[in-house]
Parts: structure tokens; sequence; C-alpha cells
């Protein structure tokens, strides 16, 4: 009887320890990625929906250049993407993205970001969408985006 108390006493101790967190460095997520979002773009005249295709590349310093061809209700363009991400320990990061055609800045973009499946993917939702004036436009935009060449 004292052997299975000590046994539980064990694994509620174990049980009550935070688990551990996943390691992302700042270089693990470098390398070559290919993405698409979808979602909805509010304005006043209504909902627009909006999806794109990209590739971009991002440095070990968090660096990211790349573009992306996107629809917006129909419309459709190639732009250019630049920008920084940081990464927490925990898999986590926070991504400033601007776009740009033709060397004009278009939209800025926050973006929060989970790296997974040993970080050869990365989910992301749009927090934040801001013109070059200062408008913030509504939006309703997720991402998805791979590795390109999988580490191990």
């Amino acid at each position: 009887m004292r052997r299975i108390f000590v046994a539980l006493a064990v694994a509620m101790f174990a049980a009550a320890l935070p688990a551990r967190a996943a390691h992302c460095f700042e270089a693990s997520p470098a390398g070559n990625w290919a993405y698409t979002y979808t979602g909805t773009i509010f304005t006043p005249n209504g909902a627009l929906p909006a999806a794109s295709v990209g590739l971009y590349t991002q440095d070990a310093a968090g660096n990211v250049v790349g573009s992306q061809t996107r629809s917006v209700a129909g419309s459709s363009g190639v732009e250019d993407i630049s920008g920084t991400v940081a990464v927490n320990p925990d898999c986590t990061a926070t991504a400033t993205i601007n776009v740009f055609v033709n060397g004009q800045l278009q939209r800025t973009a926050v973006l929060a970001l989970v790296y997974d499946t040993n970080g050869n993917h990365v989910r992301m939702i749009f927090q934040s969408l801001t013109l070059p004036d200062g408008t913030n436009v509504p939006v309703v935009i997720t991402l998805d985006g791979s590795r390109l060449t999988p580490k191990d």
C-alpha cells in the first residue's frame, strides 16, 4: 500500500510540473517558404474576399523578402513583400510585413505566427492591416505556409 501511495504522489507531482516548452530560435525558421492566404477585407462598402499565393525567404536574423500574387474581389495583382519576424522560444512569433507594388508601399500587416511540424510548417493570422496614410483596415485573413525544403 505504501508503494502505491508513493507512486501516486510522484505521479501527481510530475503532472503538476509545467510542460517543457518547445525551443525555437531566430535561426530555426530561416529558409525558403511557400504560402497561401484566404480571408475577408471589410470596407465601408461591404466585405471583399481576398486570397494570395506567394514565396518568401526568411534569414537567420528574421528578415523576410518575397513576392505574392493576390486577388481581392476578383482583381489580381503581383506584389513584393519585406519585413521582419521575431520568434519566441515557444515557437510563436510576430511578423511585420510591408507590401509594395512597383516600389510603392501599399499596406503593412502585423501577423501572429505559430511554427509547427518541427519548424517545417507555419500558421498565421493577421492582427492588423494598415494603409500608408495610417488607416486601419479590418480583416480576417489566415495564412498557411510550408518550408520548400523541409529540415530534419
